[in-house]
């Protein structure tokens, strides 16, 4: 059964607003670069705190989405953009930003025939000139399967790939569009195969139907093609027009949660009620900090 709408949010829901300099410095730079970014585009919880300190998740190839997933808060449709330059952009304001972690996403692209693989790469290789000491976290799309894509992106080196698998098995369908969850399995697999150097990531929200047990199974299915890395978080309905809240997990169960993935081999569980795919992504580096250097220095030779 959903949660009420008319229940108020639990206490350990609620967002911390900052707005300084800081926030509206990022905000009129995207403005003037003409980027976009997911914290505004998905209207994520974390936006006001992680814009204070300096920290977005770029997403690139536009704006709208060719795919209307049932939790996410992008706007669907057929894109009629596809931006050589903003690759450049991108590390331009990087740049200004004095970023040493940099997180950069997508809107799924179904109507290119290599799904922006090839955009991805550039902007990889974009901010390793302008800022070579800045390790570059991707959070890509399946591609629908198109592996040869991947290879693409994973040829530029990047020093995190990240692929949110989003739910469980059983819920996939119903919480995801035109997306597998065992094609995003062999996803992160062959990415792990293409470049075994390159640390993994994925994501799970939790809220939308699924069951204890079924949690630990997705666990124990990530870790099974060598995942290293795992965010989980708590589904927050973005309108009235997406999927509806089944819970509210509580900040214990997260915290469970985290022990249950550590336990399992991840090198790095990111677990509670506002916890998102980037949320904290410059200390997840820390967790994998020698693969990354490794990775970082083979690649700027």
């Amino acid at each position: 059964m959903a949660v009420d709408d008319t229940q108020r949010k639990p206490d350990w829901i609620k967002i911390k607003l900052t707005t300084g300099d800081n926030y509206n410095e990022i905000k009129n730079m995207m403005r003037s670069k003409t980027l976009h970014t997911v914290c505004e585009e998905a209207r994520c919880p974390n936006i006001y705190e992680c814009w204070a300190n300096r920290t977005a998740t770029f997403m690139i190839l536009g704006d709208i989405c060719t795919r209307a997933c049932r939790f996410c808060a992008v706007n669907t449709g057929m894109p009629t953009e596809l931006d050589l330059q903003e690759p450049e952009r991108v590390a331009d304001a990087a740049e200004k930003m004095g970023l040493r972690h940099c997180v950069v996403t997508s809107v799924a692209r179904d109507d290119l025939q290599d799904g922006g693989a090839a955009i991805f790469a550039e902007t990889i290789k974009a901010l390793r000139r302008q800022l070579p000491l800045c390790s570059v976290e991707v959070l890509i799309p399946d591609f629908m399967g198109n592996w040869d894509a991947l290879r693409v992106v994973m040829d530029a080196k990047p020093d995190i790939l990240n692929h949110n698998i989003e739910t469980v098995e059983r819920m996939s369908d119903r919480v995801r569009a035109k997306a597998k969850y065992r094609r995003s399995l062999e996803l992160l697999q062959r990415a792990k195969q293409m470049q075994p150097q390159i640390p993994t990531k994925s994501s799970i929200m939790l809220g939308v139907g699924e069951e204890w047990d079924e949690i630990l199974q997705a666990m124990d299915d990530l870790r099974a093609v060598d995942c290293d890395i795992l965010t989980i978080g708590q589904y927050l309905q973005p309108t009235k027009k997406h999927l509806a809240i089944e819970k509210y997990y509580r900040p214990e169960e997260f915290a469970t949660l985290k022990e249950e993935g550590l336990r399992r081999g991840f090198s790095h569980v990111e677990s509670g009620p506002l916890v998102r795919s980037s949320y904290h992504a410059h200390e997840q580096v820390k967790s994998a900090s020698k693969t990354l250097q490794a990775n970082h220095a083979a690649s700027v030779r």
